[in-house]
């Protein structure tokens, strides 16, 4: 192994890894977290259980609330710092289209919130009474399942963008 000098950083090189490594550190909680809780929503649903079902959105609502809405929120400021000090503008193609994308996985997210929410509520009133889960609680979920595929394909795809800069 060959020892030379260690490459010393300036400012401008410190500042541009920060937020790169902030940038793809939301980008991998946005993942992470929506993986995590789409397997976790779905085992529960799988249960049948309305007393599992309504703990665990409890827990989802918490996750999305903590972890993906703070990267969701870091993410466009992350993103315009970094296309400020490297020199990419919003009309370069690859830039643009993730901000397309972005738009559409959040026009996907947001109701999907609102949707974990209400089925926790509907599962824990079925599970106070002891009743089977309502079908507004099906429906919820048939929504909640069909919404997830393009609010986390087009994440997904951002992704793919952010490292491939093809020249749209």
């Amino acid at each position: 192994m060959r020892r030379g000098k260690p490459v010393l950083l300036g400012p401008s090189a410190v500042t541009y890894l920060l937020l790169k490594y902030l940038h793809v550190l939301g980008a991998i909680v946005i993942l992470g977290t929506g993986t995590g809780i789409a397997f976790f929503m779905l085992m529960a649903h799988r249960s049948r259980s309305a007393a599992f079902i309504a703990e665990t959105s409890a827990v989802v609502v918490l996750a999305d609330k903590l972890f993906t809405a703070t990267a969701v929120t870091v993410q466009p400021v992350t993103g315009y710092l970094l296309m400020r000090e490297s020199g990419y503008a919003f009309t370069d193609g690859w830039i643009a289209l993730s901000l397309g994308l972005y738009l559409v996985a959040g026009v996907f997210w947001l109701p999907v919130v609102w949707i974990q929410a209400r089925m926790r509520d509907l599962a824990r009133g079925a599970a106070t009474e002891g009743a089977p889960l309502p079908a507004a609680y099906h429906r919820l979920f048939r929504i909640w399942f069909v919404f997830g595929f393009p609010g986390f394909g087009s994440v997904a795809a951002i992704l793919w963008l952010m490292i491939a800069k093809p020249e749209i």
